[in-house]
């Protein structure tokens, strides 16, 4: 039994056990001669939990356990020949059973038995059915295959078995738990509770192991290339020298690429604050409640563009557009119709990006404002203050702290962004202050530097880790701000 059905199976259990933990609780309220604790929906809601709990904790402790035993079981049938090679080519040995046990399942009973062993025939059979194979199968494997099939079998029916029997007996258990003075609602609220703590650590628990896996891989990058190097670098050429050569490593300057980042970080502020910041203040303040319902959710929607079509916008629209308007104008001043601006550029990147932003500093500034008492702007208008001067003396001011944090935050948006900078900033690692050039970003960079053939131990690859923890402090240092800035500043109002 698949594990969809089985906990399509188990919900309906679940169910049936919260139903009949009302019955009973009703039954039991109507012939007691006290009142019961809880609400009846509280013993149903206990009596599921027992039905569910159990049963979902045994499923996913057999699913993380029963292919580490069954894959070891497999392996250790291996023949001696493969058992002697290395980790790397058993995996590869492994991965090739695997393909064939998949390959298997969908063939029937009488197909294998015809089969046999004979890879030959099998891998026709399987090509038949429209399953490749990368490589040629050997008769271990397709034997190894046969007992992975039989296994995996053999563990989903016990599992089933297993599940629904530990599910029913729960039930079981809890309706044998409703009674008049049983405090059913304490319970279910204790594990309403416990569920919350789990929801809010695994978010917690995730953060720190990104951290710790970056770390790891990072201070194994720094025991091959010096901290200061990489930190203090103005170079970024990370590939081996020639051979004969007294160095047997590139260079890996983070200079480059953190003034990439930081100056196409910027041209994108340049555009989406102004541009965001006027938005909000005409949608709080200036545009009337028909023209807000409209013009708000339209603005939220470059919210929802993924980054990717933004990317292929600047390559294919914002990119040339720029070149040739630049081409334009020099022609109409020096008579050289030759482009200044190129298509991939930091200010194309910059200004495709700021369109990417608008909505998020429109949006977290709008709503700071909306927040700003009325109270303050009756109290300005009151005074004989224009609209214009109570938003420039009074509102903004007021709103000051949480826009301020609004720009922090969207700026951390903007330094890891990606897709927009391959697509329209182009790869260039270098050091110049012309925004009518190319440039690249780390976050560019970690993405080279993980794809291609080279070895995961090698300088070239774990950089990729050093660059992440790097971009990661970065982006936790402008939040860490932002959030300091807000609760420092904030006004309270009553």
């Amino acid at each position: 039994m698949s594990t969809s059905i089985l906990l399509l199976i188990l919900a309906v259990i679940g169910v049936a056990a919260y139903a009949a933990g009302v019955w009973r609780a009703n039954a039991i309220a109507r012939g007691a001669s006290s009142r019961m604790h809880s609400r009846p929906g509280y013993y149903g809601s206990f009596v599921a939990l027992w039905a569910l709990l159990p049963a979902l904790a045994l499923l996913v402790l057999w699913l993380i356990a029963s292919p580490l035993y069954i894959n070891a079981a497999v392996r250790s049938e291996f023949p001696e020949e493969v058992t002697t090679l290395s980790q790397a080519e058993q995996g590869l040995n492994f991965g090739m059973v695997s393909s064939l046990a998949r390959g298997m399942s969908v063939l029937s009973t009488e197909e294998i038995d015809r089969i046999g062993g004979d890879p030959a025939e099998l891998r026709a059979a399987l090509g038949a059915r429209g399953v490749p194979l990368a490589g040629e199968p050997k008769p271990f494997m397709v034997q190894a295959a046969g007992e992975l099939n039989q296994m995996t079998a053999a563990s989903r029916t016990m599992v089933t078995v297993a599940a629904l029997a530990v599910s029913l007996a729960g039930a079981f258990f809890g309706l044998s738990r409703v009674a008049p003075r049983f405090r059913a609602r304490n319970k279910v609220e204790k594990a309403v509770l416990a569920s919350l703590i789990v929801a809010s650590s695994i978010a917690i628990l995730t953060t720190i192991g990104i951290v710790l896996s970056m770390l790891t891989e990072a201070t194994h990058f720094f025991t091959r290339v010096p901290a200061w190097e990489f930190f203090f670098g103005t170079v970024w050429d990370p590939r081996f020298a020639a051979a004969g050569a007294t160095a047997s490593e590139g260079q890996f300057g983070l200079i480059p690429l953190l003034l990439g980042t930081l100056y196409i970080g910027f041209v994108a502020m340049l555009v989406a604050v102004p541009v965001g910041l006027f938005s909000a203040i005409y949608m709080s303040e200036y545009a009337s409640r028909q023209v807000r319902s409209v013009a708000k959710p339209l603005l939220e929607v470059l919210a929802g563009i993924p980054t990717i079509v933004y990317g292929f916008f600047a390559l294919t629209a914002v990119g040339p557009f720029l070149r040739d308007l630049s081409s334009q104008l020099n022609g109409l001043v020096t008579g050289n119709y030759a482009n200044f601006i190129q298509a991939q550029s930091v200010l194309t990147a910059g200004f495709v990006m700021g369109i990417m932003l608008i909505p998020y500093v429109s949006s977290l500034s709008d709503d700071i404002i909306t927040a700003v008492p009325r109270a303050l702007r009756d109290g300005s208008l009151g005074l004989g203050a224009t609209r214009s001067e109570t938003i420039k003396r009074v509102t903004l001011p007021a709103a000051l702290p949480g826009i301020v944090g609004a720009i922090l935050m969207t700026a951390s948006r903007a330094i890891g962004e990606t897709m927009i900078v391959v697509l329209a900033a182009g790869v260039a690692a270098r050091i110049q202050w012309n925004p009518f050039e190319p440039m690249t970003t780390v976050t560019v960079k970690i993405v080279s530097q993980l794809t291609g053939d080279l070895e995961f131990t090698s300088p070239q690859t774990l950089v990729a880790f050093a660059l992440g923890i790097t971009l990661f402090a970065i982006t936790l240092c402008l939040n860490i701000y932002a959030l300091y800035i807000v609760r420092k500043y904030r006004e309270q109002y009553e």
